[in-house]
């Protein structure tokens, strides 16, 4: 090799380093620092999105909740409904009765009466057909002045329901539009984390591409040094007088050196996506007069209706989705429409009848009314909701 080939091939290194160095000032864009900005804004809004779904499935069990709440508000506004139509029913009646007696006695005059008083046969007797007398006209008054009471009472009830239904209503609608506005952002950042996953997935295929073409050149460059090396050794093994054959093959091919492919590790991407009971329960005297009271408030005074309220209650403290307690069945927020309307209250105070004790006693050693033995829920069957239908009540096993 004549001194200038050797000049050329050491011009061509130097060439070559010098592309390769310039290829490497003219990327100074790190994507290591990108890569792990956007990883971590990535890592973020998952987390992010993540919580969001989690409220939407809270909010979505509180809407459910306040609806069931809802359904069971307007069933006790129909029962209201219908109690003071035949409430007013019996005060008409009454109201007629009493003027019947009234326009008879008038009607006849004082004659009749004096008649009365003057047939007795003794003073005692006289006093009893002149208290019988007077009894008629207070009895009169008295049953017109219950009934009128009674028909406040149930108006008073159905005021507090329909209270207690726009309430909740306006609660629903509360929980509605805060759910419309979680699925809002839901959707803004579901948006959002989608483009920064393409600008991630675009950052890891640039460095891919980028060491790629490092390990290209520097293959080249260890070629090119190699064949300088050989090119030297010839130089100088000419120089030294030893002679070569010119027939002689130059082997000095290039050696391919594996490249270290260094691509960026790809991280996943984590998206947030009864039967009947004869056992029996051990109950203190307060789960006692509870129950008694809750089925009094529920269901007519007759054995089957009370028992298919208690069957119910005691379906649920034995089932793991309810609480496992009378007292926390009957208190559950928004479950039993006495609890929280100060019916179950007064009961309570004022004593529940023999026959509900009888009906919750039976109830707590394992008694069931096997119609309804598999049923948790009852409304008033005046909703018209499906089910079997004891006593008023509508039960059903699920909504």
């Amino acid at each position: 090799m004549n001194l200038h080939t050797k000049r050329r091939l050491k011009a061509g290194v130097a060439l070559l380093c010098s592309a390769t160095m310039t290829f490497a000032l003219a990327t100074p864009y790190s994507f290591a620092d990108e890569k792990e900005t956007l990883e971590n804004k990535t890592s973020d809004l998952q987390s992010q999105l993540a919580g969001i779904n989690q409220d939407l499935l809270k909010i979505s069990d509180e809407i459910s909740d306040t609806q069931m709440r809802v359904t069971i508000v307007n069933s006790e506004i129909l029962r209201s409904e219908d109690e003071l139509t035949i409430s007013q029913q019996n005060e008409d009646q009454q109201y007629e009765n009493m003027k019947s007696r009234i326009k008879y006695m008038y009607e006849n005059g004082n004659s009749n009466m004096l008649e009365l008083l003057f047939s007795a046969e003794s003073m005692s007797d006289f006093l009893n057909k002149a208290d019988f007398i007077q009894n008629i006209s207070q009895y009169d008054r008295d049953m017109l002045s219950e009934l009128q009471n009674i028909h406040a009472d149930i108006e008073n009830q159905k005021m507090a329901l329909q209270n207690q239904q726009a309430s909740l209503n306006n609660l629903e609608n509360e929980l509605q539009q805060q759910q419309a506005a979680l699925q809002q952002k839901a959707d803004e950042t579901s948006t959002d984390l989608a483009q920064f996953q393409a600008q991630l997935q675009q950052i890891r295929e640039q460095e891919a591409a980028k060491a790629a073409a490092e390990a290209a050149a520097k293959a080249q460059q260890e070629a090119a040094a190699k064949a300088q090396q050989q090119a030297q050794a010839s130089a100088n093994a000419s120089s030294s007088g030893n002679t070569t054959s010119s027939n002689t093959t130059n082997n000095s091919g290039s050696a391919n050196s594996g490249s270290s492919n260094s691509g960026s590790s790809n991280s996943g991407n984590n998206t947030s996506g009864g039967s009947t009971n004869n056992s029996g329960s051990s109950a203190n005297k307060s789960d006692l007069d509870l129950l008694a009271a809750i089925i009094q408030c529920e269901a007519y005074q007759n054995y089957d209706s009370l028992l298919a309220v208690a069957t119910v209650i005691m379906n649920r403290v034995y089932d793991s989705r309810f609480p496992n307690s009378i007292s926390g069945v009957v208190y559950a927020a928004g479950q039993f429409e006495p609890a929280f309307s100060g019916r179950l209250e007064y009961v309570l105070n004022a004593g529940p009848t023999s026959l509900s004790y009888q009906v919750a006693q039976d109830a707590i050693n394992g008694a069931r009314l096997a119609e309804v033995a598999d049923c948790y829920y009852f409304l008033y069957a005046g909703t018209g909701h499906s089910g079997i239908n004891i006593g008023g009540n509508v039960f059903f096993p699920s909504w």
